[in-house]
């Protein structure tokens, strides 16, 4: 079916200018595997996962058959009341599958939903083990956290936050692990890892009574895959240790096999005491999302009334989505697609290696199947090219048939890990091939 403006005028899609996207929309008929099909019948291959979410693949049967099975029996338990079957059989596995001692999940339906609740966790922890004036979060620049207005506090990006100002209170930054364009003008290792050191600067300049917890994305993406050193994160974890700071990781992206492991912190070898989680634990195939916390913060809403966590959402825990969940987390595990990321990751950076031909690759970065590319003018000087260059080539990768995540300076590749070899030659040759065509096209 065609749609054109008139119908298009009443919805509104994430980011997006609605005119614009009306005059030329593109509307997804179906899915299969690594590939959409939009309502024209152009293939698209789907180097993004849709957003960092089908890490499964499209129309995994699996999947769609729990949920089926489940709708049969239970849509909806009263939240406020009881629980289902399949939340408490999900809650179990994620248990099982997080690191350290990260036991107590609370089931929700979104990544924004999951952030709020960590720093709820965390304050209320706080609060509840004599310490009621640790409130502060302290986040990174060039991060993203969520759209509402805990979350979008927490975030660092200036054009996801900046028409909502003044935001909520308590939010303090520092700058994130861009080695390639150090935010301190220094060079990997002699730096001393100021980008780390500086989340100690900040909690004792702040007073260190005040400051609730640190929250980071293993790896950020919307500051262009900004992946730290292996010294960094442990560093932090210290920090946190010594001031008696919770650590927050914010593993929408990152987690369920994206970086080769269940969860980034198992890539890292870093534990956090909170961890946020999203996107890939159903696989795409319905909203869920969840925060685990460790033993020590669960402790302190265990047992007494009144202790209890004061948080709740309508759709957290869902049977349906909760049933997906199971279903896609097991074909993670029992298909394990965590190796496979691994065993593929080096194949496709080999293969962005050969775009340095076309000159204008600056840095190669990330984990697994989450790898980014810094587009450059200059190489040598790392000059950024005027303009949204990187906004430019992604928009003629999509129509020739490649979906990936495009920001003026860089690109990712973010695959369902069932990728294959092949697809990831033909991405390649696609994003090439787009990359050509758009310095042919630009002026000198």
């Amino acid at each position: 079916m065609t749609y054109g403006e008139s119908d298009l005028r009443h919805i509104v899609l994430d980011f997006r200018q609605m005119k614009a996207f009306a005059q030329e929309p593109l509307i997804i008929e179906r899915a299969d595997g690594v590939w959409y099909w939009d309502s024209a019948g152009n293939r698209i291959l789907d180097c993004l996962s849709g957003i960092f979410v089908c890490n499964l693949g499209h129309n995994n049967r699996r999947v769609i058959e729990a949920i089926k099975q489940q709708l049969d029996r239970l849509a909806f338990a009263p939240p406020l009341h009881a629980t289902s079957a399949p939340a408490v059989e999900l809650a179990k596995l994620v248990a099982e599958i997080t690191p350290g001692d990260l036991d107590t999940v609370k089931l929700l339906s979104g990544g924004s939903e999951a952030v709020e609740v960590a720093m709820k966790v965390a304050r209320q922890y706080h609060r509840q083990t004599g310490n009621p004036w640790k409130y502060k979060v302290i986040a990174r620049y060039e991060s993203y956290h969520g759209v509402t207005m805990g979350a979008l506090g927490a975030t660092g990006t200036k054009k996801r936050k900046a028409l909502y100002e003044p935001v909520l209170d308590g939010f303090l930054h520092v700058p994130p692990p861009t080695c390639y364009r150090c935010p301190f003008g220094q060079s990997y290792p002699g730096c001393g890892l100021l980008c780390a050191t500086a989340f100690e600067y900040l909690i004792e300049a702040e007073d260190a009574s005040t400051v609730s917890s640190v929250i980071l994305e293993p790896i950020g993406n919307t500051g262009g895959i900004v992946t730290p050193p292996p010294e960094y994160l442990p560093l932090v974890r210290q920090i946190c240790d010594r001031h008696n700071v919770l650590l927050i990781f914010d593993e929408m992206i990152t987690g369920f096999g994206r970086t080769g492991s269940v969860f980034a912190a198992q890539t890292f070898g870093v534990t956090p005491d909170i961890i946020c989680m999203g996107k890939g634990m159903s696989g795409g195939y319905a909203p869920l999302a969840a925060t685990a916390y460790s033993d020590k913060v669960a402790a302190a809403f265990w047992g007494q009334e009144g202790s209890e966590l004061a948080h709740g959402h309508t759709y957290a825990g869902n049977p349906v989505s909760s049933a997906a969940g199971l279903a896609a987390i097991r074909e993670l595990l029992e298909r394990d697609l965590c190796r496979r990321a691994r065993e593929l990751s080096p194949y496709l950076r080999q293969q962005l290696e050969g775009l340095r031909s076309l000159g204008v690759v600056g840095d190669i970065r990330g984990k697994g199947l989450l790898l980014g590319i810094e587009l450059v003018r200059d190489p040598e000087t790392k000059e950024q090219f005027d303009g949204a260059f990187g906004v430019s080539v992604g928009k003629r990768a999509l129509r020739k048939g490649l979906l990936l995540r495009y920001d003026p300076h860089w690109i990712a590749f973010a695959p369902p890990l069932i990728i294959e070899k092949a697809e990831i030659d033909l991405a390649v040759s696609i994003l090439a091939e787009s990359i050509a065509d758009e310095l042919k096209e630009r002026p000198a």
